[in-house]
């Protein structure tokens, strides 16, 4: 062997040995850091196991709206209370359930959202043994309270939805799948609940939810895992307070104008006055404190107002014509169709919720390749054009006329919008703050709800047409024994009425009142800037 290849030698396994030293080192340099920094190991939950979890908890909350519809009046009936009262307990729920909706997607960034997620369905399952066992009006409202803390359900399910799927394109597809449920399952449930209401009464209802609940507590303990965000501040409870009763304030003035002429202006004026005050508060706090609950830097950015102005808009627009406007109409014997009842929801809710449920995956697919702001946007302009559509089933009454208009607006706002703005309130959300869009975002469309009702009602009430009718009071003073006094009696009994009814008119002012609103919203979401993803 020469010199020079000794030399090589050497060399080679110097360099081998340096290598070996270095992979050695960084082996051990990585189990050392293990061992400091260490991180639990996450099981390998099934994504399927996942999101049949998350569907079964957004189907409970679902079933408080869904089932309970078809029973209000057997509510009525069995516990022996008024109309309006039986209103109140649904009045409690829905705000209790915008309530929650404005801060548990916060609060779950903070301490788990597995934690909260598993805290609202037992409150839920709780709220529904509750409402199931008293004839309490006050122990009823106590219940309905509970089950409405599961109003930010849906944001929540969505949160950790994201949190598991990376994939943008993969997320769109499945959470278009979980929120297609939002409005029910394709109607079967609201039929459910009718059969079982007239069958078994209404707090057989209250049972199935309860059991649906515990069944989602036992998925969501055994199929997801933990999550919450990166910073672990402390939650911001005086952010939390004021703007809560800012929008309390809000949302009962919006309730107290929905009776209109019967309205106190006096008490919408004072509620206004409230909820500008306190939200004025909120954001002063907002900006001096070290862990805003909403930071004012993302209240002014366009992702916000964009977002929440759209939602708003659109559900002002849309909400009261399919959940009134329409049921209205179809019933209306004298403007409308004169169905029963009884026939109402297979014509108009039915068909409505079956496209709804089946367009969402489609939705959620076409929102992976073309983007969530194009396919609202489409959906949006379909459903202007379901309304324009609507002014000639207006003045053409028929029942496939209404039916088609129950099918479109299904698929372009069940099926498409309401999904789309769901699924931007998750992708919009700045990493450092999940939970606070979402939760806003759930407001907006609590207090567009309650808007349409208010806006589109007063719109139609412009058009009603008076009309008389004559009334015939029941007579205990007619004598069988004097005929001719019997005769005076029964003249005396038939009084006259005028009622206001809803004309033609005030059905075509309700499209068209509706169409402006969804044009608005349009325009409100070209604010809305392009997701990360």
């Amino acid at each position: 062997m020469s010199a020079r290849d000794a030399e090589n030698g050497v060399k080679r396994d110097s360099k081998r040995d340096a290598e070996n030293g270095v992979n050695h080192n960084f082996a051990r340099a990585v189990k050392e850091s293990n061992s400091e920094n260490p991180v639990k190991k996450s099981k390998n939950y099934s994504i399927i196991a996942l999101m049949i979890a998350l569907f079964v908890s957004i189907f409970s909350f679902q079933l408080n709206i869904s089932m309970l519809s078809p029973a209000l009046a057997s509510m009525e009936y069995e516990l022996h209370i008024s109309q309006v009262q039986v209103g109140l307990i649904q009045t409690v729920f829905f705000t209790s359930a915008a309530l929650f909706s404005l801060f548990l997607p916060r609060l779950a960034d903070h301490i788990g959202r597995k934690k909260v997620l598993l805290g609202i369905l037992t409150a839920t399952v709780i709220g529904s043994f509750i409402s199931a066992i008293t004839s309490n009006i006050v122990i009823l409202s106590i219940g309905r309270i509970m089950q409405g803390s599961s109003g930010p359900m849906m944001p929540l399910c969505l949160i950790m939805l994201r949190e598991r799927v990376k994939d943008g394109k993969r997320y769109a597809r499945l959470m278009a799948i979980l929120t297609s449920v939002n409005g029910g399952i394709a109607g079967i449930d609201a039929l459910v609940g009718g059969w079982m209401s007239s069958a078994c009464g209404f707090r057989s209802i209250f049972w199935i939810m309860a059991l649906i609940a515990v069944f989602a507590v036992f998925l969501v303990i055994y199929t997801t895992e933990e999550s919450k965000a990166v910073n672990n501040a402390k939650m911001d409870w005086f952010g939390v307070i004021t703007l809560s009763i800012a929008f309390l304030s809000m949302y009962i003035a919006i309730d107290e104008s929905q009776k209109l002429l019967n309205a106190r202006f006096w008490i919408i004026f004072l509620l206004v006055c409230v909820s500008i005050v306190f939200f004025i508060i909120f954001w002063q706090i907002e900006k001096h404190i070290s862990n805003p609950m909403v930071s004012t830097n993302y209240m002014k950015h366009r992702r916000t107002w964009g977002l929440l102005s759209t939602t708003l808009l659109t559900m002002t627009g849309v909400f009261a014509i399919m959940n009134g406007v329409v049921l209205k109409f179809a019933q209306d014997k004298i403007s409308g169709i004169g169905l029963s009842e009884a026939l109402v929801p297979f014509v108009t809710l039915t068909p409505y919720a079956i496209v709804g449920f089946l367009c969402g995956p489609i939705s959620g697919f076409l929102a992976s390749k073309y983007g969530y702001r194009r396919v609202l946007r489409s959906g949006i302009l379909v459903s202007i054009i379901g309304l324009l559509c609507g002014i000639f089933v207006m003045k053409n009454p028929s029942i496939p006329g209404l039916a088609a208009l129950s099918v479109l607006l299904g698929i372009s706002y069940a099926g498409v919008a309401n999904i789309m703005l769901n699924g931007l309130g998750i992708v919009l959300s700045p990493k450092d703050n999940p939970g606070y869009l979402p939760g806003m975002n759930a407001g907006a469309f609590n207090l567009g709800a309650g808007l349409s009702f208010a806006i589109i009602y007063a719109i139609m009430g412009m058009f009603n047409v008076n009309i008389t009718q004559l009334s015939i009071q029941s007579s205990s003073s007619i004598s069988a024994s004097a005929s001719s006094n019997a005769a005076s009696n029964a003249v005396q009994n038939v009084i006259t009425v005028v009622k206001s009814v809803p004309s033609c008119s005030s059905y075509v002012s309700s499209m068209i009142v509706g169409a402006v609103l969804l044009v608005g919203a349009i325009l409100c979401s070209l604010w809305i800037p392009k997701s990360e993803d």
